[in-house]
């Protein structure tokens, strides 16, 4: 999952939730990226820019379909674990969104988030420090 690090220069390092609606028979996890497709929140695909991560949780047939986001912005700086060895990954390098939307992987052709710091990650469900 995408969980927030910290964000730069910011007066609070807590960013302001929204709510959206979730596209029907959708389920949205904690952590989650996300964007908006005809009005409502899906699953970000690999090489789309994420607009939002989830801060709450929907699941696919709950009647109630808003759910808590923040949006994403530059100056936020994410950990999120990645689905393949990354040990040729480098910093600067732009990685794609795994299909679950909650991960990276080690993919960098049309890579859309930059990899901040590589926290020493060595081996499959490493967390590493990346920018959306």
């Amino acid at each position: 999952m995408f969980k927030l690090l910290k964000i730069e220069n910011a007066r609070m390092n807590v960013p302001e939730p929204v709510f959206h609606e979730a596209t029907a028979d959708e389920a949205i996890s904690i952590g989650e990226a996300l964007v908006l497709a005809n009005g409502k929140l899906t699953k970000c695909a690999a090489t789309a820019k994420p607009e939002f991560i989830a801060i709450g949780q929907l699941g696919a047939s709950d009647a109630n379909r808003k759910v808590a986001v923040c949006r994403v912005e530059s100056n936020q700086v994410y950990e999120v674990p990645v689905t393949a060895v990354p040990t040729a990954l480098k910093v600067g390098d732009k990685v794609t969104i795994h299909t679950d939307g909650l991960q990276v992987t080690a993919t960098t052709t049309n890579g859309v988030i930059t990899v901040e710091n590589l926290n020493g990650a060595s081996a499959v469900g490493d967390t590493i420090v990346v920018r959306i």
